[in-house]
């Protein structure tokens, strides 16, 4: 008789991730995966005795059931999926199918999760998700775990550069809060400070990509026509882009450029060449960006700004005083910026009257 108080679940060592994954190869419908992101393997033991195998990993990049309960729109979906985590399997072994087993399971690792993942990545987890095949199953384990069923999924698989065109079974979209105001911190403005990890993010649309390009072939490009390979519009529209996702530095925007889709090169009109869409090289990216005129620059991006920036429900308005810095007349040089308090993104900066 299975004693369900002295079962336990903990964390996958390094040494047993190779038996973890032959099982759940071996067992699973779907057989084993791989870590997608931030990815925790727990194993259920009773009496050092295996019993089932867990994997939480990265969040489904788009759900609408999901998004749509949650309440955060585009931006603050991208830029809060990493605390969500995606139960992607969920395996009790053949010979250990025990009554109540399985929910136990899923109670014991709702316990543990949040400080799991705050010790591993560095921030605490506000939500678990789940889907379950309906041909297969009717995600019973899940409904005795108090998880909560949100709707359907439309059907479309992710692949590599994007998603799949055709539409597969629908599968049922399960949910766990994992503290009481979860709901309300995932779709709140601004997020409380404990849960952001680094810069503010975003996911270029593809009608943003398209967008971007039309709003810098204005610039004068102070290169020479020689040797000219990608037009500058297009390598701004590049540099805008994995800036407004993250990206910070030469090296990272040339990174994010080299890991574009072939349907994202084309949104921004990458040069066409030995069939295939060419990204320009971090040293093009260099060359273009200290050369080119600021003040048309930063013209170009208030009014790529103007149309896609309405995310922001309000503008934090302050001024600083610009240090060793002086105009004509030797007076101190003031400085007023205007930034969005959901985006965390400039507006704009003027030069402003001197203090009196």
């Amino acid at each position: 008789m299975l004693n369900l108080s002295q079962v336990i679940v903990r964390p996958v060592e390094p040494s047993e991730e190779p038996r973890f994954q032959e099982l759940m190869q071996q067992y699973h419908y779907l057989g084993a995966l791989p870590k997608i992101g931030n990815t925790i393997w727990y194993i259920v033991t009773y009496n050092n005795e295996w019993l089932g195998l867990l994997s939480f990993s990265a969040a489904a990049l788009k759900c609408g059931a999901r998004d749509r309960w949650i309440g955060w729109g585009h931006r603050l979906q991208y830029d809060r999926l990493h605390l969500v985590a995606n139960n992607s399997r969920f395996l009790i072994l053949p010979t250990c199918h025990y009554k109540n087993l399985a929910s136990k399971v899923l109670s014991l690792c709702r316990r543990r999760i949040q400080q799991d993942w705050q010790v591993r990545f560095g921030f605490p987890l506000l939500m678990m998700e789940t889907f379950v095949d309906p041909s297969r199953f009717i995600g019973t384990i899940y409904h005795a775990a108090n998880w909560q069923l949100i709707g359907n999924t439309r059907g479309y698989q992710r692949i590599r550069n994007g998603y799949s065109n055709t539409r597969q079974a629908s599968k049922l979209v399960f949910v766990q809060p994992l503290q009481r105001n979860s709901r309300s911190l995932l779709s709140a403005s601004p997020l409380p400070q404990h849960y952001v990890t680094g810069v503010p993010r975003m996911k270029l649309t593809a009608d943003q990509m398209r967008s971007l390009p039309g709003f810098f072939k204005t610039i004068h490009d102070p290169r020479r026509a020689q040797g000219r390979k990608h037009r500058v519009h297009v390598v701004l529209a590049i540099a805008a882009g994995a800036i407004l996702c993250g990206m910070r530095g030469y090296k990272a925007i040339s990174d994010w450029a080299q890991n574009l889709s072939p349907k994202a090169r084309d949104r921004f009109g990458c040069r066409f060449s030995d069939r295939k869409n060419s990204v320009p090289s971090e040293s093009t990216i260099r060359n273009v960006l200290i050369r080119i005129a600021p003040v048309e620059l930063d013209r170009a991006l208030q009014q790529w700004n103007a149309q896609y920036g309405t995310i922001d429900d309000s503008l934090a308005i302050d001024g600083k005083t610009m240090r060793n810095a002086v105009d004509d007349s030797g007076r101190q040089i003031h400085i007023m910026g205007a930034v969005g308090h959901q985006s965390k993104q400039s507006y704009t900066q003027k030069k402003s009257a001197p203090y009196l």
